[in-house]
């Protein structure tokens, strides 16, 4: 028994385990740019729930959980709702944690152990490059009340994980949607990527992706669904190397090379924010 601090009395106290947090904005070189996503170093294993609780306080689109293992680190990620099979934004911002806090010597190749099995990160020009599956698309039909909770007329319609790959006119449609998102939430639906060719020539398309589902109306950088617009537009402009940029509010830049069955994504990071988690994961006797 000892004395908790402002208690007055004897009771246990609980033991803190020592963790540590920090708040990435990836795909961007700016700080309050690009896609935030939290990036939480355990030392060692926690409890599924409690990670979800964790990303729900945290309230970013993604918080990636990282542990050590074989060489390498296991790595999980949470959206505030639900775990997510693969997102690039919080893989980009782990890589750039564990280089800036000295986890990992800069620059070796950072390895991750993932729900889409191995995943790696390099260090190239400045950039950290993510090698990540590609995703392959289909046609797909889409009810015209999705069309209308989004407020798209779509030029192409395809499908790509159970998600939604939406072309329409210009860059100028996909900046002016203003998607219900009530309505979507009341319709079948997992994440939708709406895209476009660029208006700008510094960059080859543009895209918007919304997620209300999941418990992210509308994902600022998306690396997982680049893993499909990277292949789609390398397909119709016969590009292998093409330059992306979401347009979300706080938007973000994204390189992205095609290498057959996998997608290289190129992108920066800043972190704006550390520090240490006082609720630990529960212990199991």
């Amino acid at each position: 028994m000892r004395s908790c601090p402002g208690s007055g009395q004897e009771v246990p106290c609980q033991i803190q385990m020592n963790i540590q947090l920090y708040q990435v904005d990836a795909f961007t070189n700016t700080a309050f740019a690009g896609n935030p996503a939290a990036v939480c170093l355990l030392p060692e294993p926690a409890d599924g729930g409690w990670m979800q609780q964790v990303a729900a306080e945290m309230n970013l689109s993604e918080t990636a959980f990282l542990l050590p293992q074989d060489q390498g680190f296991l790595l999980r990620w949470f959206t505030p709702a639900v775990e997510v099979d693969l997102c690039g934004h919080a893989t980009l911002a782990s890589a750039h944690v564990l280089w800036e806090t000295g986890r990992l010597p800069h620059p070796a190749v950072a390895r991750f152990y993932t729900r889409s099995g191995p995943l790696t990160a390099a260090w190239e020009d400045g950039f950290i490059k993510l090698d990540f599956p590609a995703l392959a698309w289909e046609a797909a039909e889409i009810s015209p009340e999705l069309c209308a909770a989004l407020g798209v007329s779509p030029r192409y319609v395809g499908r790509f994980g159970g998600r939604y790959l939406i072309e329409v006119e210009s860059e100028a449609h996909v900046r002016a949607l203003k998607p219900d998102f009530s309505a979507l939430r009341r319709l079948p639906g997992r994440g939708i990527a709406v895209t476009s060719r660029a208006a700008d020539p510094g960059f080859d398309f543009v895209s918007r992706y919304f997620a209300p589902w999941v418990g992210v109306n509308e994902d600022p950088v998306t690396g997982s669904a680049h893993c499909c617009l990277g292949p789609f537009w390398g397909e119709r402009l016969g590009k292998q190397k093409l330059t992306a940029c979401q347009v979300s509010a706080r938007g973000g830049e994204l390189r992205v090379v095609l290498e057959g069955e996998r997608v290289q994504l190129g992108g920066q990071a800043v972190t704006v924010l550390s520090g240490q988690l006082h609720t630990p994961p529960p212990t199991h006797v």
